[in-house]
């Protein structure tokens, strides 16, 4: 009996404790089961926040410049437009003198008129049916002709951009509404008349009518007129002074409209 009181008490102290071991090894499972800690992303977060509306800011403010600047020159003239401003920036010189439409000889709106917008006097701004032969002829595979109002064109000289896209376009269309309603027509040719580039670094009539014919745009006689409305669609490559016989055949067509243009040009008759 002694002996196997001795065998059953060294099993006894062998034996290893279960209790301490379970609880050991559940304090290990807890360890090895703890979460990771996640680094925070809210600082990435807030600074993408600051960024997209200091973006948001600026883009409204560019907005804003047209908005209060349109009215402003219903009666201030132009200063400068965005493409003066390019040759600025770029350290090339320009040559422009603002005059008013009554110091111009009224034969060149009426021709720059009956060759850039024909409808000048009828449309709010944008003509659609223009907009509409172009988007046929595009899908006819035929070259369409340009179908920017004077309006549309005044708003890229003032405020936008030279290079064509889809953006400018968008932009242009609110614009020239926007300006048609703020301006009489007198006034809006007036503006287009002074800010449009004849060639590189010649804005407005006055700068043309200099450089091309060494006399002021009063002076203008119907012949020149028409040659330079019919340079406008592509300033820097007709030569006004020097036309091909190309561009003195379209001069003569804008030419023959131009004095028949009374109903045409009725809108710019008076200033309001």
């Amino acid at each position: 009996m002694a002996r196997r009181e001795g065998v059953i008490e060294s099993m006894q102290a062998r034996a290893p404790d279960r209790t301490s071991a379970s609880a050991s090894g559940g304090e290990g499972m807890a360890v090895a089961g703890k979460k990771p800690r996640r680094v925070s992303d809210k600082p990435a977060r807030s600074v993408a926040r600051h960024a997209l509306r200091f973006l948001l800011g600026i883009l409204i403010a560019v907005a804003c410049v047209p908005l209060v600047l349109v009215p402003v020159y219903r009666f201030v003239d132009p200063p400068v437009s965005t493409l003066m401003l390019r040759d600025m920036v770029r350290g090339q010189a320009y040559s422009r003198t603002w005059v008013d439409i009554d110091e111009m000889a009224p034969v060149l709106a009426h021709s720059v008129i009956v060759s850039e917008d024909a409808r000048f006097c009828v449309h709010n701004g944008v003509d659609w049916g223009a907009i509409r032969v172009v988007v046929n002829d595009l899908r006819a595979g035929k070259t369409p002709r340009g179908a920017s109002t004077i309006a549309m064109q005044t708003a890229k000289n003032l405020f936008l951009w030279p290079s064509r896209s889809y953006l400018r376009k968008a932009i242009e269309v609110p614009l020239a509404y926007y300006m048609d309603l703020v301006w009489p027509k007198r006034r809006l040719i007036e503006i287009y008349l002074n800010t449009v580039e004849w060639d590189d670094g010649v804005y407005g009539a006055e700068a043309a009518s200099r450089h091309y014919f060494g006399r002021s745009a009063a002076r203008l006689t119907r012949r020149q007129a028409a040659l330079l409305a019919t340079a406008l669609p592509m300033p820097g490559i007709r030569n006004p002074g020097g036309p091909s016989r190309r561009h003195a055949r379209v001069a003569g067509i804008v030419e023959k409209r131009a004095r028949a243009a009374g109903p045409w040009v009725r809108c710019i008759g008076k200033r309001s």
